[in-house]
């Protein structure tokens, strides 16, 4: 009852003071950009003091070394807020509230998906500002794939965002960014030359059966939802229809080449310990 009670008086507080100013959607983006920006200069200070190996590296790899602790910042944030909401919380239970499952969202998953800068913009604040330092240092920080990649995620959120629509699918999709954490581990380790020890092993098990929970089996599950409630899906809106169909289906082929990669990448890496 106690938690009810903080999670009523959370609710009420976005909505009747968070939610009142119809241009907070808006300038809490700039918020959420804001937000990375602080991450990836406190990083650099951080990195400097307490990692020998950072001021070796170069400018390019420094640059990626600051990007990547925005993303998995931003990972866990997202992936807890989104587990919660489709699995733990009572808003998308077929059995909890009448009424399309497809357009049901609270001041707290729209707060979560964009439109307030406590939460909400980290997550479209976050693929805007990546997005725009992966095309800036294009091809270092990732090829044409993660270009594809953030162009989805921006419009799968922006849309629910403003709409109040499909959001359930938009936190689905969004419980995939718990593998970020593992691979950008992996890369801080190869880049500290610790590609041999036993913590790249253990990382790299890790984030096979990770990607084979959120971003294989997780997505079967979220096709097979799709299907149980296509009459819903049908009553969104064109676009988020559009979105619904296009965006889980290109992510999970892209899931699929990148798994293999990793199977490859782990298989190499334990038949070298042998």
């Amino acid at each position: 009852m106690e938690i009810k009670s903080y999670q009523n008086q959370a609710e009420l507080l976005v909505k009747e003071y968070l939610l009142a100013d119809s241009v907070i959607p808006y300038t809490s983006v700039i918020c959420g950009i804001c937000a990375c920006k602080m991450v990836y200069d406190l990083t650099q200070l951080f990195s400097n003091v307490y990692f020998k190996s950072y001021p070796g590296l170069s400018k390019l790899q420094r640059t990626e070394w600051s990007n990547r602790s925005i993303s998995t910042f931003h990972a866990i944030f997202i992936a807890i807020i989104s587990l919660y909401f489709v699995f733990w919380s009572n808003l998308y239970s077929d059995h909890e509230y009448a009424g399309p499952i497809t357009f049901r969202s609270s001041a707290l998953s729209t707060f979560t998906l964009g439109k307030l800068f406590i939460f909400g913009q980290v997550s479209l604040g976050y693929f805007l500002s990546d997005l725009a330092m992966i095309i800036w240092f294009y091809p270092f920080l990732g090829g044409m794939e993660y270009v594809l990649h953030h162009l989805l995620s921006v419009a799968g959120i922006a849309n629910p965002m403003l709409t109040g629509e499909g959001q359930v699918y938009t936190f689905m999709v969004l419980i995939s960014e718990s593998t970020t954490p593992g691979i950008n581990l992996r890369w801080y380790l190869d880049t500290a030359g610790m590609k041999r020890s036993r913590a790249y092993l253990i990382n790299g098990v890790v984030m096979f059966v990770a990607w084979l929970v959120a971003r294989i089996l997780l997505f079967m599950y979220l096709f097979y939802h799709i299907y149980l409630h296509y009459d819903q899906v049908k009553q969104v809106n064109s676009l988020g229809q559009l979105l619904i169909s296009i965006v889980p289906l290109v992510l999970s082929v892209m899931n699929l080449m990148w798994f293999g990669k990793i199977i490859k990448g782990l298989m190499k890496t334990l038949a070298k310990r042998h």
